[in-house]
This record gives structure tokens, sequence and C-alpha cells, in this order.
């Protein structure tokens, strides 16, 4: 007797079946942020004052603050990096989760940082940015 396939059925097994794959990769993402952290920070704070998107006087500091905040990441839980990003979730068709982080975590705290004079551009202009470097781990 052949089995009966509802259609409910079938549309939790896609759904799940997408989220699975969304998790492995954002999983996958945030590991290759944590194994490359030294290099990805050096690269995202230069690129960060090549734009002048931030201002600082003491480049390193700033590099050693990213570079934690990126090893961090692995261990977050998906609610409080959901919660991060709400406010920019529609900058940009099919966003990179880790760029649309890193850019919320530059706007609201890495702006708060002592050694930061100053933080310029839209979130947009950040969110690029922040993008042209981390989109390179990025798993397609």
């Amino acid at each position: 007797m052949a089995r009966h396939i509802s259609p409910n059925n079938a549309t939790n097994k896609t759904i799940n079946a997408i989220d699975r794959k969304r998790e492995r990769e954002r999983y996958l993402l945030l590991s290759r942020a944590r194994d490359h952290a030294q290099e990805l920070a050096v690269s995202l704070v230069q690129r960060l004052l090549d734009e002048h998107i931030i201002e600082t006087n003491a480049i390193r500091e700033i590099q050693e603050n990213v570079e934690n905040q990126l090893k961090q990441l692995v261990d977050m839980d998906e609610f409080d990096m959901q919660f991060k990003v709400a406010p920019i979730r529609s900058i940009a068709p099919d966003p990179n989760i880790l760029s649309l982080y890193m850019t919320q975590y530059i706007v609201e705290d890495l702006i708060n940082h002592p050694r930061i004079l100053d933080v310029f551009g839209s979130d947009l202009d950040v969110y690029r940015a922040v993008d042209s470097i981390l989109s390179k781990i990025r798993p397609r």
C-alpha cells in the first residue's frame, strides 16, 4: 500500500531542510570567522580606515577588539544574534549574517570604544565596507 504524503508534511520537511541548511551555513561561516579572526580583523579595520568609516588613534587596539568579537560569535546564541541584526536585516538583498552583525557592532558598540574618535557613513556604507571583507569566507 502506498504511503500517503500530506501537503503539510511535505511542506514541514522542506522548511526543516532549509532551516538545517541555513544553520549549517551559519555555523560554518562563524567557525571560519573564529579560525581566521586575526587576518579578518586586520583587513576589516584597514578597510574601515581606508573608506573613512572609522577614525581612531589606536589601530592595533581596535584590531584586537574586532578580533575578539569575531572569535566569540561562534558561541553566541541564535536569538542574541538575530536581536542584534534586526534593525538592519533588510539593508541588502541576501545579506551576510556575519556582516550584518559586525555592522551593528561597529555602529552600536565600537563607536563607544574610548579609542574610536568617530564613525562616519550610513549603515549601508558600513555594511558594504564590512561585507567586502567578510564575504570572502561566506560559503556558497
